[in-house]
């Protein structure tokens, strides 16, 4: 095992509409303090009761998914809790995973795509 699942980003227009949307869905808190994340107009997370995370992310000129429309696909990406970030960026890469953003030593995550192209993060725990 390199990761533990931290979070599902959805990408979306409106952060604060979609966080309040799934809180009423499954209750939890909306933007509750975690270290693991910055806040902001372009962030949200929504913490359930049962622990899982989801965080919404602003996307410009967002373009909504229409399933099963592959020219809309599905948009959302995992982020990966990893101890130690630069042993886990070696091990993703060498089981088929690309880099697509190194972690420049100045933000604790790196971003990766997976061998169908689909990106998710590794994040330091």
């Amino acid at each position: 095992m390199i990761a533990n699942l931290q979070c599902v980003v959805l990408d979306c227009a409106d952060v604060v509409e979609l966080s309040r949307f799934y809180q009423s869905l499954l209750g939890g808190v909306v933007n509750q303090p975690d270290p693991r994340w910055s806040l902001g107009e372009g962030w949200a997370t929504l913490h359930t009761g049962g622990g899982f995370v989801l965080a919404f992310q602003r996307v410009e000129d967002h373009r909504p998914p229409q399933w099963p429309d592959s020219a809309h696909p599905q948009q959302f990406h995992l982020d990966l809790g990893v101890k130690d970030l630069e042993r886990a960026q070696e091990d993703v890469l060498k089981r088929g995973a690309t880099l697509l953003d190194a972690s420049d030593g100045k933000r604790s995550w790196g971003i990766f795509a997976d061998p169908a192209g689909h990106p998710f993060c590794l994040v330091r725990d």
